[in-house]
């Protein structure tokens, strides 16, 4: 390993995939995702990059663990019991693997991420 393998997002030039949540999992909008996943492990467990989601809300089922850090819009993310939290620019979390809820953007986001993918 040397210095040429750190991945610095500010220089990445991964392609964007642009996506939707499947029809059956959308409560409103037209909530259009575009991932630029910049780093995958050897392992395939862990991944990193940047996500931005449009106007929506639909539901998510993380079989993974996230770590998440908005750097731009509003969303609020509700567990099955309908409790909600507001998540705007600046904030840090980490959603466990195995939350079921919606996660509903107010305002387009855009959000770092880090994933690691429990195997079972």
């Amino acid at each position: 390993m040397s210095i040429q393998d750190i991945v610095d997002f500010s220089q990445a030039t991964t392609p964007a995939e642009r996506y939707r949540p499947d029809a059956t999992k959308i409560l409103k909008g037209d909530p259009e995702q575009t991932v630029y996943n910049h780093y995958n492990s050897p392992c395939g467990q862990l991944n990193a990059g940047v996500w931005e989601g449009e106007v929506g809300q639909w539901m998510v089922n993380f079989t993974e663990h996230e770590y998440c850090e908005i750097v731009q819009g509003v969303s609020v993310l509700r567990d099955g019991n309908g409790n909600a939290k507001t998540l705007r620019a600046g904030d840090r979390f980490v959603i466990p693997a195995g939350f079921r809820g919606t996660w509903e953007v107010l305002e387009p986001c855009r959000k770092i991420y880090v994933a690691f993918e429990q195997q079972p």
